[in-house]
């Protein structure tokens, strides 16, 4: 499944590096660009996201804050937690206290960890769901695809079908029952809250390049963004202030 979207981001982006091209003769090469740049994961741990793409709002500014991003993959990860189910079920708090250190990461079994240990333990996407169906109990990914749909939409009888076969499964690759069991239940619990990890990564991307070239760049972005948002008073209200 792809989703096209036209995102004004895009020509913002597009109009800037032209821009300091022209003005700069500097050719922004985002291959060779650190994803840990500092200056950028400044921005976001201080929560100046103004014209942030998926950042912008108050409350994830807040969380930006809290959390004090390090890398991609963290902004990857806010953009699947910023919602009102993780959000309402404490799925935040727990990723920022582990994410600092104040909380242990720990797995239920030790095959867990290559799958999670990018979001600290916590199941945050739909494809760790489908993983851990395919390493732990030899699922192909089609048939993972389907135990998540069932979980999702909480298919009783599918479902039913899916633990006799997930447990079954990895108790035949030595995965202790009772624990197996757990697993299964975990990820029941988390598919509600599952989002898509290639569309967070795709966005928290694309929040990197804009933040990066604010932090670097500031006056050809913010002339690119109050081009492209003039018409929106409220808006050239909000970034001129900030400018």
């Amino acid at each position: 499944k792809m989703d096209f979207l036209a995102l004004t981001t895009l020509t913002i982006v597009s109009d800037c590096l032209k821009s300091i091209k022209q003005k700069l003769n500097i050719d922004i090469n985002w291959g060779k660009i650190s994803l840990t740049d500092e200056k950028t994961m400044n921005l976001f741990g201080e929560g100046r996201t103004e014209a942030i793409f998926q950042f912008e709002s108050s409350g994830m500014q807040e969380i930006c804050r809290r959390l004090k991003p390090k890398e991609l993959e963290d902004l990857a990860a806010l953009n699947a937690l910023y919602r009102p189910g993780p959000l309402d079920g404490g799925m935040v708090d727990d990723f920022i206290a582990r994410h600092r250190g104040e909380k242990k990461v720990s797995y239920l079994v030790p095959q867990m960890k290559d799958i999670l240990h990018n979001t600290y333990g916590i199941l945050v996407y739909q494809e760790q769901i489908m993983q851990l169906a395919q390493n732990l109990a030899g699922y192909s990914l089609g048939e993972a695809d389907m135990m998540r749909r069932a979980m999702g939409k909480k298919k009783r009888e599918e479902m039913a079908m899916h633990e006799e076969k997930f447990v079954n499964g990895a108790v035949e690759r030595g995965i202790n029952q009772e624990k197996a069991e757990k697993v299964f239940d975990l990820m029941k619990q988390f598919a509600d809250y599952g989002f898509n990890r290639s569309h967070s990564v795709a966005y928290a991307y694309l929040a990197f390049q804009t933040a990066y070239l604010k932090a670097h760049y500031s006056p050809y972005f913010y002339a690119s963004v109050l081009s492209n948002e003039s018409q929106d008073t409220a808006k050239v209200y909000k970034y001129s202030n900030e400018l």
